[in-house]
């Protein structure tokens, strides 16, 4: 339960120091400058101008930072989605999803959600999982008779579960930014994953029936069912391996995830979808998305440590204590922060600045730090969808050339049934703490 009333805290004064780098940082955001040269500048220069530390440790925390076993995680599941892709396994995921949920009357709808859901299971990138859904059924949901700005709305919400259900790389960096275990994590995110999951069926199905959008007619098969199941076997053997293993305490994440990618690439040599010159290609790929993340996880951390050093973290709770002192609205606060910092940044560079300077605000009104994180990471991911920045928006307009500003017309649905379920796991901690205890 929550505490009643926030501890007040002694006021923290911050100087020219700090603020003359935040705004260089803000300034290099307007000019679209990348967001790990951003954060690297304005590390190095409240590291100079507050001396706070000594610059010289700026490139030993660097190498300090990305020197972790559980990091190794990340690539490793991108590589899996991207195989997944690049076999067709990951269609098979969606036609299993299909011939489960298809015969309900926002059929194709919500088995496209399911299917985001499937392949979340074993990507842990919502960006990734985005970009596969959507190639696959945005053209079908058309032909089904769903506007093509909804369908794309519908996608890149579904998207989201990519950082919300485990394993999520999400979930790993805050585990590795907060010292806590990234296995922990994941028991503790399968039932909210899971309800945000269910909410996005349930916002779809409801517009469906206000519109009309689809209105399947076929029961369900069970044989037709089986016929899918043993078909897409391959495919559902891989989140089996990931979720079983970590679960079970068979694997470590980074163990599950090696094991994952080597499944996936013996079944794509034994079904013959995938050549032995495929791989160069796949590497690269992956490579590719992991050298994004990477280097923002290496300069994150260095401002981290410079915001802590500057007591950064005590100055806000006291702002935030300062503003009120009622636990149920400094939740509220703190959705509307994430969800801002969702539109406009990368999880990533989100979770390494933000977690460290909110942690101490939600322990002061009495969240667990397991379940301060499920809420952080929930959060964040509605701002994948809010308008006018959601980045998931961004990915699924890319794919489909439709403009962002159709999309966004969609997407208020979901994002209204994700706060609802944001809202729940911030004020009901058994939500995300119940398979723990």
């Amino acid at each position: 339960m929550l505490q009643q009333y926030l501890m007040q805290q002694e006021e923290v004064v911050l100087g020219w120091g700090f603020y003359v780098p935040l705004l260089l940082m803000v300034v290099l955001i307007l000019l679209a400058v990348r967001i790990w040269v951003v954060i690297g500048v304005g590390s190095f220069a409240m590291l100079l101008l507050t001396d706070v530390l000594p610059p010289t440790l700026l490139g030993e925390a660097l190498f300090d930072g990305i020197d972790s076993f559980a990091l190794i995680a990340v690539p490793l599941f991108i590589l899996t989605g991207d195989i997944l892709v690049r076999t067709g396994l990951s269609g098979k995921l969606l036609d299993v999803a299909e011939a489960t949920l298809g015969a309900v009357r926002s059929g194709l709808g919500t088995s496209t959600v399911l299917g985001c859901g499937f392949f979340a299971c074993i990507s842990g990138s919502d960006a990734a999982d985005a970009a596969a859904i959507g190639r696959i059924t945005i053209d079908r949901l058309e032909a089904k008779g769903y506007p093509k700005a909804y369908a794309c709305a519908l996608v890149a919400s579904g998207a989201c579960t990519g950082i919300l259900i485990p394993p999520s790389i999400s979930y790993i960096i805050i585990g590795l930014v907060l010292g806590i275990s990234a296995s922990t994590l994941f028991l503790a995110a399968a039932i909210p994953g899971v309800l945000i999951l269910m909410s996005i069926m349930v916002a779809n199905a409801v517009v469906n029936r206000v519109r009309g959008y689809e209105n399947s007619t076929a029961g369900f098969n069970f044989k037709y069912w089986l016929k899918t199941v043993y078909s897409g076997r391959f495919a559902l053997m891989i989140p089996v391996i990931i979720l079983g293993g970590i679960y079970s305490g068979i694997f470590t994440p980074t163990e599950s995830a090696a094991v994952a990618a080597l499944s996936a690439i013996i079944i794509g040599f034994f079904q013959r979808t995938l050549k032995l010159g495929d791989i160069p290609k796949i590497l690269e790929t992956s490579a590719k998305v992991s050298g994004v993340i990477v280097p923002i996880i290496a300069m994150s951390l260095p401002l981290a440590q410079t915001l802590a050093s500057l007591q950064v973290p005590q100055a806000f709770v006291s702002s935030m204590t300062s503003l009120t002192s009622n636990p149920y609205l400094i939740i509220l606060i703190m959705v509307a922060i994430l969800m801002i910092a969702g539109c406009v940044m990368e999880t990533t560079p989100n979770i390494v600045i933000l977690a460290p300077l909110l942690l101490p605000l939600a322990q002061e009104i009495g969240m667990n730090e397991i379940h301060f994180c499920i809420f952080m990471v929930t959060a964040l991911g509605i701002g994948f969808i809010t308008p006018p920045l959601g980045l998931n928006l961004f990915v699924v307009s890319g794919v489909t050339q439709t403009p962002i500003i159709s999309i966004s017309r969609y997407v208020f649905p979901f994002v209204f049934t994700m706060l609802i379920i944001a809202l729940l796991i911030g004020y009901v901690p058994a939500i995300s703490l119940w398979l723990i205890n």
